[in-house]
């Protein structure tokens, strides 16, 4: 039940039912949101021939992390995907190109494009209370005045959701929360926000919500979802929550050998955002795994396999494991929510057993290659037509 209905404005009705929910949780990753895209064109497709919903009415709940915060803003908004893909092919140079950074730097103090961008997308004066979305959002960034993630809830019944406050979180512009969660070092210079227009010792400094642990921001969603301090107190169970998560990419990075253990400082340092944002979504997602019920997922490594719950024998080998068909979802094994993880590998024996042999794998896996954007959306859709099912949603489809 909600605690105070009157802040719930339009979203009121919806929210009021005490009924099971369903989440979606996207991931950071630069330009790479477009591979994201592909596979939730997939999903919304599925969604609105199973149910005729749009994204945003079947979700009760949209978190993202840096590019996945802006594709959550804009689905919680109402857009469509082919929308977002619209934004992102016309706008993904000035968004993340390398080559764009010298011409940043006249940004600081004058005007900034992808500040012009997120403004024209999301609305110059569009705040956060539930009157402006279609359901609740996560966004994530760091406050680096604080030194730690800020995770900003669009729940209208969250402490610091007030609208008595003078710091009210839901006071902040979309747009400025979202460029808060994208604005990457060195990329962009960081966004400042004065929470509180009278009191100057709140104003903050924040960057790119993908240099804290919530790029992958599912585990974060079900913890704010259910967690009696952030006052949703949304029931868990298998049929009772779904999350589902989608990544923008990944692969392994091979570092040091035996035979070279001192790999080149220079090449370490330069693979450090990408190797940090895969331990991250390893480490999440296992946690997702092994709290949840999983119904699809890629193999996390040769020990845990993918923790599909499956119909094992004694006696049975780990490849004869590994094949054995799923428990069906009617047998309710006591996880706290349905979770299925969709995500392409980008490494080379992978694309090419996509079908995209000629696509150079260590170019794709750039954040900031805009020459990908076509490659990157091929990718996600054919990732998608191979992994989604509906099945995977149980009783919430």
């Amino acid at each position: 039940m909600l605690i105070y209905p009157e802040r719930w404005q339009s979203l009121a009705k919806r929210y009021e039912q005490d009924r099971p929910h369903r989440m979606l949780a996207l991931d950071g990753g630069g330009i790479r949101g477009l591979l994201t895209l592909g596979i939730l064109e997939h999903i919304e497709k599925l969604v609105a021939e199973k149910t005729g919903q749009k994204l945003c009415d079947y979700f009760d709940y949209i978190g993202g992390t840096s590019t996945g915060a802006i594709i959550a803003a804009g689905l919680s908004r109402g857009m469509t995907t082919a929308q977002l893909i619209d934004f992102y092919q016309s706008s993904g140079k000035q968004m993340f190109e390398k080559a764009w950074l010298l011409e940043r730097v006249k940004y600081f103090y004058t005007a900034d494009p992808l500040k012009a961008q997120l403004q024209e997308v999301f609305g110059r004066d569009t705040n956060l209370f539930p009157d402006n979305l279609k359901c609740l959002l996560l966004v994530v960034t760091k406050n680096v005045t604080t030194d730690s993630p800020w995770p900003v809830s669009t729940n209208p019944d969250a402490k610091y959701n007030d609208p008595t406050r003078k710091d009210c979180n839901l006071k902040i512009p979309l747009w400025q929360l979202v460029r808060a969660s994208t604005a990457a070092p060195v990329y962009f210079p960081p966004e400042i926000l004065q929470w509180d227009p009278e009191d100057k010792a709140k104003t903050f400094v924040f960057v790119d919500g993908g240099v804290t642990p919530h790029n992958s921001p599912a585990f974060l969603l079900y913890r704010m979802a259910t967690e009696p301090a952030y006052r949703l107190n949304w029931k868990t169970g298998e049929k009772n929550m779904l999350i589902v998560s989608v990544g923008t990419g990944a692969a392994e990075s091979l570092g040091a050998t035996a035979a070279s253990p001192n790999r080149n400082i220079v090449s370490t340092v330069a693979g450090l955002p990408g190797e940090l944002l895969y331990v991250i979504q390893v480490d999440q997602d296992t946690s997702c795994r092994t709290v949840g019920r999983c119904t699809y997922g890629s193999q996390l490594d040769r020990e845990i396999l993918d923790l599909v719950p499956r119909q094992v024998k004694p006696g049975m080998t780990v490849e004869e494991q590994y094949a054995a068909p799923p428990v069906p979802l009617s047998t309710d094994l006591g996880r706290r929510f349905l979770y299925a993880r969709y995500n392409a590998d980008l490494s080379a024996s992978s694309l090419t057993g996509l079908g995209f042999e000629q696509l150079d794998a260590e170019k794709m896996q750039k954040m900031d290659d805009t020459d990908n954007i076509a490659d990157l959306l091929a990718v996600g859709r054919e990732t998608a037509r191979r992994q989604v099912r509906i099945e995977h949603f149980g009783a919430f489809a």
